[in-house]
């Protein structure tokens, strides 16, 4: 996945396109960011969140490259794994607070709420971030690597958001 990354960004460089050079650039240094906390800090990180973490953003990173013209169901694909990624991040953290902490204990049942509280409160964020880029777009004439589709795609953005926080939610209780 990253040579595909790689080679996005060169096709961005030589076609003279912002977007995929902005879009793969990007999703190329969130691929290292594993390895780098691994070999920096010492946080020994599980092989399947890297890859978790690398399929999130290349899927994004494939969509912003035309998949999500092409194919209708792709913006709910990587809404969905994106917001499992942000849903185990939001989780991972909570239950190493609750671990190792004497002062902090979390109820289990209130993970699950949490997870959500998390998932939603970030894609809220995500979509006013859509929405200033689609001002700046408008206002400045550039093409930006973002976009709000409508009132329509963010309510499905947000239900897709919440089926991903659901299934770490539940697998959550499960461990």
């Amino acid at each position: 996945m990253q040579l595909a990354l790689v080679a996005l960004v060169v096709y961005g460089l030589l076609a003279r396109q912002p977007k995929a050079i902005t879009n793969g650039g990007i999703a190329l240094a969130i691929t290292f960011l594993p390895a780098l906390l691994e070999r920096n800090y010492d946080l020994p990180l599980d092989p399947w969140l890297a890859l978790w973490i690398t399929t999130a953003v290349f899927l994004h990173t494939l969509g912003s490259a035309g998949l999500y013209g092409q194919i209708g169901w792709w913006d709910h694909l990587t809404h969905a794994t994106s917001a499992s990624l942000v849903a185990a991040v939001g989780y991972t953290t909570a239950r190493a607070i609750d671990l190792h902490s004497d002062e902090i204990h979390i109820p289990r049942r209130f993970f699950f709420v949490y997870i959500f509280v998390v998932v939603l409160a970030f894609g809220v964020i995500w979509e006013l971030f859509e929405f200033a880029l689609d001002i700046v777009a408008g206002a400045t004439g550039l093409t930006m690597p973002l976009a709000q589709h409508g009132l329509d795609d963010t309510v499905r953005d947000a239900m897709f958001n919440s089926l991903g926080a659901l299934l770490v939610a539940v697998f959550g209780q499960c461990t």
